[in-house]
């Protein structure tokens, strides 16, 4: 994520699990900015303004309202100009078919959130190391 300075997309509704993504981000010292919405139809108008730059990087909850995760992974990947936006699902469902669902429409990743800090920290770093390293079509 450090490589290019475009935006971190963070779709989460809860608060408190947003502050300790950027609290994480933060330790880090991932410079993106980081953007964050509240459900996935908040995403797609962000995703769809003109003019739009599109981030580097969807980090994406599965459980919020108005439209769930997995309602805005089929969106967004039946959509020529935002399906090779790399998402990874951040996320507390221990839902097998939530995996399953997630895989199969195109997620980058699949992360559960541990409830443990220092744990997330990890999980948060794995992601920028691999998303520093993996080059993405332009």
């Amino acid at each position: 994520m450090k490589g290019t300075c475009k935006a971190i997309l963070l779709v989460e509704d809860d608060e408190v699990d947003a502050m300790t993504v950027r609290r994480a981000l933060k330790e880090l010292h991932v410079a993106n900015p980081l953007t964050q919405v509240e459900n996935g139809e908040e995403a797609l108008g962000y995703l769809r303004k003109p003019g739009q730059v599109l981030p580097c990087i969807i980090l994406l909850d599965l459980n919020m309202p108005v439209m769930g995760g997995i309602e805005f992974l089929q969106v967004i990947k039946q959509d020529a100009a935002l399906r090779r936006i790399p998402v990874v699902v951040l996320t507390t469902s221990e839902e097998q078919q939530d995996k399953v669902a997630s895989f199969d429409i195109g997620v980058a990743g699949y992360i559960r959130k541990p409830v443990d800090y220092k744990q997330f920290v990890e999980a948060v770093r794995s992601i920028d190391a691999y998303w520093t390293l993996s080059e993405l079509p332009q």
